[in-house]
């Protein structure tokens, strides 16, 4: 069985890059190629534009799994061990609890912090040695709506900071979020790639009403920037490229001779962007 097939894009320097795509499409084996942890049959990468060596693979952190910290031992104490394993001074210790939000809790037990604290401790140990680059694996799987929000906050400061970090996830609303460009795998392929607004593309629609719909619908298809109008039981939609503005739709169906009875701005849903997209790049 091929894991990965085809498999081919570039991560902009400073951009917080998703790989995107449900389990078992190959996201954490790709990771997991990128970082040296397995050995690919064929293909190649660069890294930093160069070919992958120790000196490269030492420029970027990784959060592939959750590290076993031990529970009985402080957030600082364990980050010494991490320290150590990594062959990094302890002296960027207190570096990386501060960028973590951690330093007032660092002689706490790790037994006693939130699954977003325990995260937040888990990418703290990636950043130790200050590495350009940053590989997370599902960050925010597992945690409850409060370590979601805490991780999403902490990936876009770094972010800020101009860390260039690859994110793994199977969560279309994380993705969006966070990201700046991503990456749609589907079983080992390759469907989409490029910049997040571009590739989830969620276009508004407007639902408008009127006396006479089919009259509507073909004024609408005369309004400029209306991709498309179709009419759906009592309700017109009409499809934009960009972001339409209601005040003067409504405007122009007054010029027309045509009155609302209705009119609503809408946002394709992420769920019906994606299967677009699939759906597309499947055909």
């Amino acid at each position: 069985m091929q894991a990965l097939s085809g498999v081919s894009f570039d991560v902009p320097a400073g951009s917080v890059f998703g790989v995107l795509g449900p389990n078992g499409s190959g996201k954490t084996t790709l990771l997991g190629i990128v970082t040296d942890v397995l050995k690919a049959d064929t293909g190649s990468f660069t890294l930093f534009d160069k070919a992958p060596s120790a000196a490269e693979r030492r420029q970027i952190g990784t959060l592939l799994e959750t590290p076993n910290f031990y529970h009985y031992l402080s957030a600082y104490k364990n980050l010494e061990i991490s320290a150590a394993i990594k062959q990094r001074g302890k002296d960027d210790i207190a570096r990386v609890l501060e960028i973590c939000g951690l330093t007032q809790r660092q002689h706490s037990a790790f037994k006693t912090y939130s699954l977003g604290m325990k995260q937040r401790l888990a990418i703290a140990a990636v950043l130790l040695g200050d590495p350009d680059v940053l590989i997370l694996d599902e960050p925010t799987n597992g945690l409850d709506p409060s370590g979601i929000a805490e991780v999403r906050e902490l990936v876009r400061k770094l972010a800020d900071s101009g860390k260039t970090i690859i994110l793994a996830s199977h969560l279309l609303d994380e993705v969006e979020k966070v990201c700046t460009h991503v990456a749609i795998l589907r079983s080992g392929q390759l469907l989409l790639s490029g910049p997040v607004h571009t590739v989830i593309s969620r276009n508004d629609f407007v639902e408008l009403s009127a006396a006479d719909n089919t009259q509507l619908q073909a004024a609408m298809l005369r309004y400029p920037g209306c991709t498309g109008a179709e009419i759906q039981g009592n309700i017109v939609r009409a499809f934009f490229a960009e972001s339409p503005d209601a005040a003067a739709i409504n405007s122009y169906c007054a010029q027309q001779g045509i009155w609302l009875s209705y009119l609503q701005l809408r946002k394709k849903s992420l769920e019906t962007a994606f299967l677009e997209i699939t759906n597309i790049a499947a055909s």
